[in-house]
C-alpha cells in the first residue's frame, strides 16, 4: 500500500505558485489553509513576492530551510516539471498537482514526461487536473475554492475519491447544506501515477473513514482495482458512480480527465462482483452513504412499514416491490392481536400499519416497540407526517429514545415545507436516518440489504 499519510496530514505545507491577487488559486489555497485552521507550517512559494496574507513568502521552494512534507502545485504546465525537480533536490517526495493542460487536452506528451520524472524519483503525486484535498479531522483543505463559494462539512466517516472536481465540489456543497458529515475529500484528476485505486486502498485502513464514495470515468489498471476493492468492500461499504456510461458521455470522458471510459455493462458486473453498491446519480450516493453513516447492519431484508398516512403507505410499499432484495414483513398472529387490542378500529393492523390522520405519540411508541419484539421484522420505514394535529414536538426525543436503543435499523421519512424542514433538522441532530420520500428510504434500504447480504 502507497503512504499517503503527507497528503492528509502533512506537518507543513509548500504553496508554489501562491499569488497577491485575491480570487486566483494561488490566493485561495493560502486562504484556505489559514481559514481552516490547518495547524500545520504553511510556506508560501513565488518568486515575486515578500508576502502573501502575512506570511513569509519564498523565491524557490530550495530557500526554505525547514522541511517540507507536502507540495501543491498552482503553476503554469509547462515549468510544472522544473519545479517538480527543485522539490525532488529539495526532498520533497508528496505533491499535489492543481495544473491542468496535460492529456486531458491532448498534452500526452508532457504528462509522460512528467510520469515518466516521477516514477524514476520515487516520488508520491496526486494529479495534474485535480481541485485538491480536504481532510476534516487534521483541518487540512487544499481546494481552491473559496470557503465563501464551497462550504465545508463538519468531520465525520464519509470519505469522497472523485476524478471530476466539480462534481465533487457540487456533492460536497450540498452534503454541508443538508448536514452530512466527512472524513476526507479526495479530487484525483488524471491518476497520472496515483490513482482511485491506491487511494480507496489507503481508505480502506483509514480509521477516520466508515463510508467510501467514489465518482469514476475510466479505470487505470482493471486487475489492480478488483484485487484491492476485494479486500476493501468487505471491511467498508464503498458506494461508486461511473461517469460516461453512455457513448455520447463515454466520449466527454476523455476531454474532461483524458480517461479511457470503458464498456458500462463491465463495470456493472465487475461492481456487483466487488460488492460494489452503483448509484444511478449524485443525489442516490448522498442517500446510500447517509444510511451506511449510522445505520446498524440489519438481520434479514423484511421491513415493515408504520405510517399514519395511507396513500404514502402505498406508495411505500409499491417501492418495496420494485426491489430485487427487500420484502415486505408478515407480523405474527400475536404482534397483530397485541396491537388490535391497543387501537381503536379504525387503525390497520397489517403491512403497512396504519395508524390514520388521528396519530398521536403513544400510537407510535406503541407500533415501533411491538414490532421491534416481532421476529418477523428486519428493518422498520416509520413514516411520520408531523402535519397532522396530535403529533407533539416530543415526538422526536420518543423517537430518538426507541431508534437508539433499538438492535433493528429504522429510518424515517417526513415529507414537508418550512415546519417538516425543522422537525427533520431535529430528528438529524439527533442521529436519526431521515429521508423526505418513501422511495429515497427503499432505494437506501436496499443498498443497505445487498451490501450485508
Amino acid at each position: 500500500m502507497i503512504n499517503l499519510d503527507n497528503f492528509f496530514k502533512p506537518k507543513s505545507i509548500a504553496i508554489i505558485g501562491a499569488s497577491r491577487k485575491k480570487g486566483k488559486v494561488g490566493n485561495v489555497l493560502v486562504e484556505n489553509l489559514l481559514h481552516s485552521k490547518f495547524k500545520g507550517k504553511i510556506y508560501p512559494v513565488n518568486p515575486k513576492a515578500n508576502k502573501i496574507l502575512n506570511l513569509k513568502c519564498y523565491k524557490s521552494v530550495l530557500n526554505i530551510k525547514e522541511k517540507i512534507d507536502l507540495a501543491v502545485l498552482a503553476i503554469p504546465a509547462e515549468i510544472i516539471l522544473k519545479s517538480i525537480k527543485e522539490c525532488n533536490k529539495k526532498e520533497v517526495k508528496d505533491i499535489l498537482i492543481i495544473t491542468a493542460g496535460f492529456s486531458e487536452i491532448g498534452n500526452t506528451k508532457l504528462e509522460n514526461e512528467l510520469k515518466q520524472y516521477i516514477e524514476k524519483n520515487q516520488i508520491r503525486m496526486i494529479g495534474p487536473n485535480v481541485l485538491g484535498i480536504l481532510d476534516f479531522h487534521t483541518k487540512l483543505d487544499t481546494i481552491f475554492l473559496p470557503r465563501t463559494r464551497l462550504k465545508r462539512p463538519e468531520a465525520g466517516c464519509i470519505s469522497f475519491v472523485t476524478q471530476s472536481g466539480a462534481a465533487g465540489s457540487a456533492v460536497l456543497d450540498l452534503a454541508t447544506f443538508e448536514g452530512h458529515k466527512f472524513a476526507k475529500f479526495i479530487s484525483y484528476g488524471n491518476a497520472t501515477t496515483i490513482d482511485e485505486t491506491d487511494i480507496i486502498e489507503y481508505l480502506g485502513n483509514d480509521k477516520d473513514t466508515k463510508v467510501i464514495c467514489l465518482y469514476i470515468e475510466g479505470i487505470k489498471d482493471g486487475r489492480k482495482f478488483m484485487k484491492v476493492l476485494k479486500d476493501v468492500t468487505k471491511k467498508k461499504p464503498v458506494i461508486a458512480i461511473k461517469g460516461g456510461i453512455s457513448e455520447q458521455g463515454s466520449k466527454a470522458t476523455l476531454s474532461h480527465t483524458g480517461s479511457l471510459a470503458g464498456d458500462y455493462k463491465v463495470y456493472s458486473g465487475v461492481f456487483k462482483q466487488l460488492n460494489i453498491i452503483q448509484a444511478e446519480n449524485l443525489e442516490d450516493m448522498l442517500d446510500y452513504a447517509y444510511i451506511f453513516e449510522s445505520m446498524l447492519k440489519p438481520k434479514g431484508n423484511r421491513v415493515q412499514i408504520i405510517t399514519n398516512g395511507g396513500g404514502y403507505g402505498i406508495l411505500t410499499v409499491d417501492a418495496i416491490s420494485k426491489t430485487k432484495n427487500l420484502q415486505l414483513a408478515q407480523l405474527t398472529e400475536k404482534t397483530k392481536n397485541y396491537l388490535k387490542k391497543q387501537f381503536p378500529k379504525t387503525v390497520t393492523v397489517n403491512n403497512p400499519i396504519d395508524l390514520v390522520g388521528d396519530a398521536d405519540n403513544k400510537r407510535y411508541e406503541l407500533a415501533i416497540n411491538a414490532c421491534l419484539q416481532d421476529n418477523n421484522v428486519d428493518l422498520i420505514l416509520l413514516i411520520v407526517l408531523y402535519q397532522t394535529p396530535l403529533l407533539t414536538f416530543e415526538i422526536t426525543d420518543l423517537l430518538a429514545k426507541e431508534i437508539h436503543k433499538s438492535k433493528k435499523p429504522i429510518v424515517i421519512v417526513s415529507t414537508g415545507g418550512e415546519i417538516i424542514n425543522k422537525f427533520k433538522k431535529v430528528l438529524e441532530e439527533k442521529g436519526i436516518v431521515t429521508y423526505t420520500f418513501p422511495h429515497e428510504a427503499v432505494k437506501a434500504l436496499s443498498a443497505l440489504v445487498e451490501y450485508y447480504f
